[in-house]
C-alpha cells in the first residue's frame, strides 16, 4: 500500500475505534515506527491529535480550543464528575482548584460543602464561586491568558507557594498514566506542578477523551498516590494503565 493511501486510511481507522500504533500496524500491514511517522506527519498537518501509544481524532479542530468553546461541550460529563468531587469535600477545608470547565462545573457546587476557603487561578471558577455563602475565595492573580482563561507565571507560583491545601483538584489537556498531566504551555504545567506540592491530596478531573491523550509536551508529573475522577464512558482499554499504575479511579 502507497503511503498516501494509508495515510488516508489512518483517519477512519480511529473513526472505527482503532487508537492504538500496534493494532493501526496490524490493520494495515506496516511496522509499528511506520505507523508512528505516518501519525507524526498527519499530526503535523492538523488531521489527527498523538496520544500516548497512538492516536485520537481532533475534537473541535485542533489540540486546545478557547475556554468559551469547551465550556459548552460534554456538560453531562463535566456535571457528573464535578458531583463525584463534591463527594469527597468535607466543610472547613482548604481547597486547590486548578482553571478549566470541569473544575468551574465543581466551583458552582461548593456552597453545598461550605465553608470552605478556595485557592485557583481560574476566572470560570472565580465566577462560580464568588456567589456562594461561606466560600473564602483567593485569586492567585499573575499573567492573564485568555485562552485557558487563568493567571499563570511567577506570580501565581509565588502566591501558591505561601498556601497550602487539603485537597487540590487539577484539569487536563490529557492525562497519562505513569507520565502526568498533559498541558498546552510550560507556564500551565508549571503553576499545576506547584499546586500538587501544595496539596496533601490530589485529584485530577478528567473527561474520558482525555485518557492517555497527548497533545503536547509541557507535563507535570503526579504524585506517587493521586485520584482520577472520571466519566463512565472511559473503557476498560483507558483505564487499564491508570489501575497497573495504582491510581485511585472514581467513575462518575
Amino acid at each position: 500500500m502507497k503511503a498516501s493511501a494509508r495515510r488516508a486510511r489512518i483517519p477512519r481507522l480511529l473513526a472505527d475505534g482503532i487508537v492504538e500504533a500496534e493494532e493501526m500496524s496490524r490493520a494495515l500491514a506496516v511496522s509499528v515506527s511506520t505507523i508512528r511517522r505516518d501519525l507524526a506527519r498527519l499530526a503535523d498537518e492538523g488531521l489527527l491529535l498523538r496520544t500516548y501509544g497512538g492516536a485520537a481524532p481532533l475534537r473541535g479542530g485542533g489540540p486546545e480550543r478557547p475556554l468559551s468553546q469547551r465550556a459548552v461541550e460534554q456538560l453531562a460529563e463535566k456535571a457528573a464528575i464535578a458531583r463525584a468531587a463534591l463527594a469527597v469535600i468535607e466543610p472547613g477545608e482548604s481547597l486547590i482548584l486548578d482553571a478549566g470547565t470541569t473544575t468551574g462545573a465543581l466551583a458552582r457546587l461548593l456552597g453545598e460543602r461550605a465553608p470552605l476557603r478556595v485557592i485557583t487561578s481560574g476566572m470560570s471558577v472565580i465566577q462560580a464561586a464568588s456567589g456562594s455563602e461561606g466560600i473564602e475565595l483567593v485569586a492567585l492573580g499573575g499573567e492573564w491568558r485568555g485562552m485557558s482563561g487563568s493567571f499563570l507565571g511567577p506570580h501565581a507560583e509565588a502566591t501558591m507557594r505561601r498556601m497550602s491545601a487539603r485537597r487540590a483538584f487539577l484539569g487536563a489537556d490529557g492525562v497519562v498514566a505513569g507520565r502526568g498531566i498533559c498541558e498546552a504551555t510550560d507556564a500551565q504545567a508549571s503553576l499545576k506542578a506547584v499546586m500538587v506540592a501544595q496539596a496533601e491530596r490530589v485529584y485530577v478531573l478528567a473527561t474520558a477523551d482525555k485518557l492517555g491523550r497527548a497533545a503536547s509536551h509541557a507535563w507535570t508529573a503526579l504524585p506517587r498516590a493521586w485520584t482520577l475522577i472520571t466519566d463512565r464512558s472511559a473503557s476498560e482499554a483507558q483505564l487499564a494503565p491508570f489501575r497497573e499504575a495504582h491510581v485511585q479511579l472514581v467513575l462518575a
